[in-house]
C-alpha cells in the first residue's frame, strides 16, 4: 500500500497526497473504497455528523496548531460551507471549519512567515496554513471564497422571498 521513492522524484507533493520525510517521500496510494468510507465527522459541540464523501475541493496544505503554534501537514476536504482537517488523506476528520461563520479568507506569506501561506477567519480564529504551490495556495483561496460567498445572506435567500414573489415584486 505504501511505496518509498528519493526525495525529489516526484515534483507535485500535495496532489498526489505525499507526506515528507527527511530523505524520503511516502505515497500512499489511496483507492475511490477508501475516501466512500471515511468516518463522518461529528462536532463535538453539536453532536451533529458531517458526511465528508463527494468533496468540492480537497487536498494537502500544512496548518498551524493552535496551542502550540507548531506547523502539521493535513489533508482538507471542502464539503459545502465547511472546511475539514485529518492527519491522512481516507482517515475521520478530526477537526472542522464552519464557512458559515468566516469572515475573511486571503494570503497571509507576512502573517504566517511562509511561502503560500493563506488565513481562514472568523470571529474567534484565524487559521494560518500554507500549500506546497503559489497556484494550490490561489485554488484554495478560490474554492474557501466561493463556499463562503454561497453561505452568505447576500447569496442566500433570506428575505424570506422566493423566485417568483421577488420577480413580480421587481416589475412593480
Amino acid at each position: 500500500e505504501f511505496v518509498r521513492v528519493p526525495l525529489g522524484t516526484i515534483k507535485n507533493t500535495a496532489s498526489r497526497g505525499i507526506a515528507a520525510r527527511k530523505s524520503q517521500h511516502r505515497i500512499r496510494f489511496s483507492s475511490m473504497a477508501a475516501m466512500a468510507s471515511r468516518k463522518a465527522f461529528t462536532d463535538p459541540q453539536t453532536g451533529i455528523k458531517y458526511e465528508t464523501t463527494n468533496p468540492e475541493f480537497q487536498g494537502w496544505l500544512t496548518k498551524q496548531s493552535s496551542w502550540l503554534k507548531e506547523w502539521r501537514r493535513r489533508y482538507f476536504i471542502l464539503k459545502d460551507s465547511k472546511l475539514f482537517f485529518c492527519k491522512t488523506e481516507s482517515g475521520a476528520p478530526h477537526g472542522m471549519i464552519d464557512l458559515a461563520h468566516c469572515m475573511t479568507v486571503k494570503s497571509a506569506e507576512l502573517k504566517a512567515q511562509k511561502r503560500n501561506a493563506l488565513e481562514v477567519s472568523t470571529p474567534d480564529t484565524t487559521f494560518l496554513m500554507y500549500a506546497d504551490s503559489e497556484k494550490e495556495k490561489d485554488d484554495w483561496i478560490g474554492a474557501i471564497g466561493r463556499a463562503i460567498v454561497r453561505c452568505s445572506s447576500t447569496y442566500t435567500n433570506e428575505d424570506g422571498m422566493d423566485d417568483e414573489e421577488r420577480d413580480s415584486d421587481e416589475s412593480n
